[in-house]
């Protein structure tokens, strides 16, 4: 079943985005709490972008995908991180340690990751090779989806799975823009981009929601009830129902002052979205000072928590796991860890 199709007026996002900054900003009167001024860094070597970040179901990593198509694991003070998949299509020699985006067609680049704690299986979705898998003991990852309705895949981004049926949820976000271009997809107001879902069992992808205005990452309640999706273009997070009597169709969750990226869900079944730290303004500038980089909400979209950040950070996504909170980067060359 094919959602309700929500419609956006290109003309108005800029006004709308800016409306909403402005709600935000009078409206919220809890202290933002800045957690990135003394964090540590799990550095990584010769390669950038810990884009997303995945614990298996032993508590064991994080794992992350980086710039040159691999997932590490993090094994742990003194042993630093280690190679733990890489896509099919890998091309060691040219791809090995590179950070150069136009090298990511033929290298791959893992964006969202999220693993089947029941099988062991990690799912990953590639920017450019679709939706992959990788076995528990790591190795190549094999290629589930590159394809629905006979479109293409073109930006794959965003996953999560249902833990209770193994059905995993994921995001392309342009039909017309690569990852490599993705400030185009914003720029141009893109709405092309889709959710879907692939079945373990039937091995089938369906397309759930289409015209999408970059669907980015996506998080399944604690109760499998609902799944957010950030959209990006719109500076938004929407609500899509499971189960229940709307299934099947989706609303507006939360208005936000910034461009999410992933969204991941902690213990206590709350939200956790990253804002990209480069929002246009009118005149096409970027905001120099302090801002929000990362907002936790409630089930019901409340904002609990703001972390706030300077010109220079870059978060992609924030991972709250057993104490500690760990942030991932688009573009930054580690994983960042703060004790809670």
């Amino acid at each position: 079943m094919e959602a309700k199709r929500l419609t956006t007026n290109p003309i108005t996002l800029a006004v709308l985005t800016l409306f909403a900054l402005l709600v935000f900003t009078s409206s919220f009167q809890q202290k933002a709490i800045d957690k990135l001024q003394n964090f540590e860094r799990l550095v990584l070597s010769s390669v950038v972008g810990p884009e997303s970040l995945a614990f298996d179901h032993l508590g064991g990593g994080p794992y992350t995908g980086v710039s040159d198509g691999r997932i590490l694991k993090w094994q742990g003070r003194g042993l630093g991180w280690a190679d733990f998949a890489v896509n099919s299509k890998h091309r060691e020699r040219v791809c090995h340690g590179s950070s150069y985006n136009m090298l990511e067609s033929a290298c791959g680049r893992p964006l969202g990751l999220q693993f089947h704690k029941a099988t062991g299986d990690l799912y990953i979705a590639d920017a450019y090779f679709g939706l992959l898998v990788v076995r528990p003991n790591g190795g190549a990852a094999t290629q589930l989806a590159t394809s629905a309705d006979g479109l293409p895949f073109n930006f794959t981004n965003g996953v999560d799975v249902d833990q209770e049926t193994g059905v995993v949820y994921f995001t392309d976000s342009s039909t017309r823009f690569q990852r490599r271009d993705y400030l185009l997809a914003v720029i141009m107001g893109d709405a092309t981009g889709r959710l879907m879902k692939y079945d373990p069992k039937t091995k089938k992808v369906t397309v759930l929601i289409r015209s999408l205005a970059f669907p980015n990452g996506l998080a399944i309640s604690n109760d499998n009830t609902f799944l957010l999706i950030a959209e990006t273009s719109t500076c938004r997070v929407l609500k899509y129902w499971l189960q229940g009597p709307r299934t099947g169709t989706f609303k507006v969750f939360a208005e936000l002052p910034g461009y999410p990226d992933n969204i991941k869900r902690n213990p206590r079944g709350e939200f956790w979205v990253a804002l990209n730290q480069d929002k246009l303004q009118l005149n096409g500038q970027t905001t120099l000072e302090q801002h929000p980089v990362a907002l936790r909400l409630s089930q019901e979209g409340k904002v609990l928590e703001v972390l706030e950040g300077g010109p220079m950070t870059s978060i992609s996504e924030v991972e709250e796991n057993n104490g500690t909170i760990w942030f991932g980067s688009v573009d930054m060359p580690y994983v960042g860890v703060y004790k809670l």
